[in-house]
């Protein structure tokens, strides 16, 4: 027994002892480690907000491609983007992807609604082609591409986009874009560079269109709306703008490096073509960096007013360039300028649209004296009564309203509460239709076209059989994908807050011929 009890303490002194400290240190191990894993798993900032969108290093803000029924949340969005979800989970066959890039996280009102109408459109011409095409190939399939409400993320979302170019997605454009601001023009100019065609749905500004000075700085890119330069002259072939009665007022910094605004800019140099020999030089007003937020800008426009009322008896005509923000704090301060006997027009690009749902606009100033005329992108009523015999008809404009009509149902949509009045949501729905139609004239033999194929088709987009019929006019493109001599719906705001259709306007002066063709 006495060696037995030896050899026990004897063990136990050299294995067991240790051996048991050596486990007890493996599972303190262990469970250190474990714990370790879990604190750097719950310290780890999951950075994902849905599938293919997260948020952007240092930001709060989802960006990215989503290809699913993810909202952005944003709550008016989410019956329309349920309906793109359904309608891409039914696809069955050769399809391509078209993505849509709009700041689909906007926090403003007036941009979120635009955001909204112009995925409204996209979809409708999305189910339009894929169910009423006669069985035409390929298929789209539309995602929604988010650079960010401003845009700033724009880099992210592009290189997501470019990595869908193979043959899981077979992206062939890019459809969208919206605003003319400096961030959407460093996309538009980096999908392009990458053979990736844009297709642009409201932006007007004409730095951000090819052909300027005979130069294409965006290969691929088309447009369905004019630039501001054809809107300033299908304005004035409507206005007969005289130089010598009218003003200038624009934004300050339009053109700075850092903060422009190539909308503003472009118009404002348009209105100066217009206003050689003016009496006056152009006043200028100072907006915050982001122009969606009010900033200090309404003292200056409380000052210009007091200039407007300063100038010669004959002068009747305000010429403005700048974003809706600063234009309804100006007519708002022209509501209360002293002279309001005097009958003035104020004349503006397509950025008033925004103001028929603008919540801050003082529409009793439009009682006093005061006419606010813009060039819109389109208008419901601009084709049903009286059109012209070219340049449009009022049964590809009715097609669209019956389509919308349908979206209310449950069969196409729901797609959510529409207003067609700004126009976004007829511009949006042409500029898919010239995105499929480009697709599928591109596609030859094959069922999918190459990138290249794609973009190189803007350029016969054009005559009688291949021109865009679209709800907001004729496209037929030049040579540099602008849609030529494109109808300019003149819209006049009322009191009421509504948009009243008053003539459509034509950047020739007249329509097009029949067979369409932009000359040389």
């Amino acid at each position: 027994m006495a060696g037995t009890g030896f050899g026990t303490r004897l063990r136990e002194g050299v294995w067991e002892i240790p051996l048991r400290r050596y486990v007890a240190l493996l599972l303190t191990l262990v469970v250190l480690g474990g714990l370790g894993f879990v604190v750097r798993t719950l310290a780890h900032d999951d950075r994902s907000c849905a599938k293919g969108v997260l948020r952007a290093e240092g930001s709060d803000e989802c960006v990215g491609v989503s290809a699913t029924g993810y909202d952005w949340g944003r709550a008016p969005l989410r019956p329309v983007v349920r309906a793109i979800d359904r309608e891409n989970r039914s696809i069955k066959g050769p399809y391509v992807t078209v993505a849509l890039l709009e700041p689909f996280t906007a926090t403003d009102a007036d941009n979120l609604g635009d955001v909204l109408h112009e995925l409204q459109g996209a979809y409708l011409a999305q189910y339009q082609a894929n169910h009423r095409s006669n069985g035409t190939v390929p298929a789209i399939r539309l995602v929604l591409a988010n650079p960010g409400a401003t845009g700033a993320h724009w880099e992210h979302t592009v290189e997501q986009l470019a990595g869908m170019t193979g043959a899981k997605d077979r992206l062939r454009a890019v459809a969208g874009v919206g605003l003319s601001t400096a961030e959407n023009k460093r996309a538009v100019a980096a999908l392009t560079a990458r053979g990736i065609a844009v297709i642009g749905t409201s932006i007007t500004a004409d730095n951000l269109a090819n052909g300027q000075h005979g130069k294409d700085p965006f290969p691929g890119l088309a447009r369905v709306a004019p630039t501001n330069t054809d809107e300033a002259r299908a304005l004035t072939s409507f206005a007969r703008v005289a130089a010598d009665k009218a003003v200038l007022v624009h934004d300050q910094k339009a053109d700075d490096p850092d903060h422009g605004d190539p909308y503003s800019l472009t118009l404002q140099r348009s209105f100066e073509k217009l206003l050689k020999g003016s009496p006056y030089a152009p006043w200028s007003f100072n907006p915050p960096d982001d122009r969606s937020l009010e900033g200090s800008t309404a003292n200056d426009f409380e000052q210009i007013t007091h200039l407007v009322c300063d100038t010669d008896a004959g002068t009747d005509t305000i010429l403005f360039a700048g974003r809706h923000t600063q234009l309804r704090q100006f007519i708002n301060a022209l509501g209360e300028r002293g002279c309001q006997k005097r009958r003035f027009t104020l004349l503006t690009g397509d950025e008033a649209s925004y103001l028929t749902g603008d919540k801050d606009l003082n529409r009793d100033a439009l009682n006093h004296n005061l006419t606010v005329r813009y060039t819109a992108l389109a208008h419901p009523d601009a084709w049903l009564a009286s059109p012209p015999a070219t340049g449009g008809s009022a049964a590809d404009a009715q097609a669209l309203l019956d389509l919308v009509r349908e979206g209310q149902g449950d069969k196409v949509g729901p797609i959510g509460d529409v207003d067609l009045e700004d126009g976004q949501l007829i511009i949006a729905h042409d500029a898919m239709r010239l995105t499929y139609q480009g697709i599928r004239f591109a596609r030859g033999s094959k069922d999918v076209p190459t990138l290249e194929e794609v973009r190189n088709e803007w350029r016969l987009i054009k005559g009688t059989q291949q021109r865009v019929d679209g709800a907001s006019g004729w496209i037929c493109l030049d040579n540099h994908g602008n849609p030529y001599d494109k109808a300019v719906p003149i819209v006049e705001l009322t009191s009421r807050g509504t948009a009243r259709f008053v003539r459509i306007a034509w950047p020739e002066g007249k329509p097009p011929a029949k067979e369409c063709l932009p000359p040389s």
